[in-house]
C-alpha cells in the first residue's frame, strides 16, 4: 500500500487528539517506513462469541511478538501472552468453537483492563493476523467502548499475502486452501492440535515468517508494501 498515503490516513486520525489512542497510532507512524526485516510486529489472534463486532464480544487476545533477527525474523516465545476478558452475558454456543466456558472468565480482565493491556503490548508494533479484518473489526469496536472513539489500526493479512500468492498460480482457488492451517502446509510448517487465541497467534506468526522468507530478497522491501488500513 502507498506509504504516503498511509501516513496521511493515520495522521488525519490524530489531528486535534491528544490521547492514549493518538499516541499509539503515532508509534505506528514511526514502524510504516521501516524496511520488514527491521519493524516491530506482533501477531494476535481473538476467541470471540460470534461473528459480528457490533454484536459479539472477544473473549481472550493472544499476542506474540515478531522482531527482528539473525533469520532475519524470529519469534520469541518467551514474550508470547494471553488474557481472557469478562464478557456481558454468557459465552452460549461460541463454546463449541473455542472450548472456553462461562467459568473461565471468573477472574479474566475487565473490557476496560483489556484494552489498556493490548494498547500497552502492541504499542510501536504492526499487527499481523490470519483473516486480519475480522480481528481488527473486533478490536476497533471494543477500544470504541472502552475509550470512546474509533481509530484506524494498521495491519498485515497472512490470508490475503497467501491469496494473492496462490493467484498468481492458479486462476481458482480450492475450497479451504486459504484456512490458517492449509498455509501453513504448504510451507512445511507442522499442525497444531490445540484451538485457542495464543496458539493461533503463534501459528499465524510462523506462516508470516514462512512466507517472508519465500519471497526472496526481503531486505529491499518495506512496511507499507505489505500492510492494510
Amino acid at each position: 500500500m502507498n506509504e504516503l498515503w498511509l501516513k496521511t490516513r493515520l495522521y488525519f486520525d490524530t489531528f486535534g487528539q491528544k490521547d492514549q489512542l493518538s499516541e499509539y497510532q503515532l508509534h505506528c507512524l514511526s514502524v510504516i517506513d521501516k524496511p520488514i526485516i527491521k519493524a516491530p510486529l506482533m501477531a494476535i489472534d481473538l476467541e470471540m462469541t460470534g461473528l459480528n463486532p457490533l454484536q459479539d464480544q472477544i473473549i481472550s487476545i493472544g499476542i506474540v511478538p515478531i522482531e527482528p533477527g539473525l533469520i532475519p525474523l524470529s519469534i520469541p516465545l518467551s514474550k508470547a501472552q494471553q488474557v481472557m476478558i469478562n464478557i456481558d452475558g454468557s459465552v452460549g454456543q461460541s463454546a463449541a468453537v473455542h472450548g472456553i466456558i462461562d467459568n473461565h472468565l471468573s477472574n479474566a480482565l475487565s473490557l476496560e483492563q483489556a484494552m489498556e493491556w493490548f494498547i500497552e503490548q502492541t504499542k510501536g508494533h504492526i499487527l499481523v493476523a490470519h483473516h486480519a479484518p475480522m480481528d481488527i473489526g473486533f478490536l476497533q469496536s471494543h477500544l470504541l467502548k472502552s475509550h470512546n472513539r474509533a481509530i484506524k489500526l494498521p495491519y498485515i493479512d497472512t490470508l490475503a499475502l497467501e491469496k494473492q500468492r496462490l493467484l498468481r498460480q492458479h486462476d481458482v482457488l480450492k475450497e479451504g486452501s486459504l484456512r490458517l492451517d492449509a498455509c501453513r502446509q504448504r510451507y512445511g510448517l507442522p499442525t497444531y492440535s490445540g484451538h485457542d487465541a495464543l496458539i493461533d497467534a503463534l501459528a499465524c506468526a510462523e506462516l508470516l515468517v514462512a512466507q517472508l522468507n519465500s519471497v526472496g530478497d526481503i531486505n529491499k522491501l518495506s512496511v507499507s508494501e505489505f500492510i492494510s488500513i
